[in-house]
């Protein structure tokens, strides 16, 4: 049966756009439409917006995953970000806070330590201590490779090398 594409070619590469075709007889008859003839068109709404975003591979419009529907509002035009398809690694930190703390340097410390295996520094918790008043944070640091997984004896090496930097550099005391 007689089929045709729209193509357009972008960044050397063909991409199609619109599409259509004969539907099988036996779909038509089916439907009650007896021996009429039916045609299905579709449009490539996805491919032309994987060139807006730059969004690389078709599949990921069917993920359930939140990192990827959470980069997109309605009305706004964003180039898409990459995420890893490797698990996440998450350690908790817990120290009491010094006066002159504040979170970036603990961020500034977690990715000196290690680099882009660091996704997030979260505080998940903090705690004022009610005989003394003194302040408690918990971060969760979640580690993720883009290239491959991560083991735990690996994270927990670049952890113990963080809570070292939090006494050392920062004057915390870990929890």
């Amino acid at each position: 049966e007689p089929s045709f594409e729209l193509e357009i070619y972008f960044n050397d590469e063909w991409l199609e756009v619109l599409g259509c075709g004969v539907i099988q007889k036996e779909i038509v008859k089916n439907s009650g439409r007896g021996q009429q003839i039916g045609w299905a068109f579709g449009l490539g709404l996805e491919r032309l917006a994987m060139v807006l975003f730059g969004i690389p591979d078709i599949r990921l419009f069917w993920t359930a995953d939140p990192r990827f529907h959470e980069q997109f509002e309605s009305g706004e035009i964003v180039t898409f970000v990459p995420f890893s398809k490797y698990p996440p690694c998450l350690k908790d930190i817990s120290f009491w806070v010094p006066d002159s703390f504040h979170p970036n340097d603990l961020n500034e410390v977690v990715r000196d330590v290690a680099g882009d295996l660091v996704e997030q520094v979260e505080l998940i918790d903090d705690f004022v201590h009610p005989k003394n008043q003194r302040l408690s944070n918990c971060f969760r640091i979640t580690y993720r490779s883009m290239e491959r997984s991560l083991t735990n004896e690996e994270i927990d090496d670049l952890q113990e090398q963080v809570r070292e930097c939090v006494v050392g550099k920062l004057g915390a005391e870990l929890r």
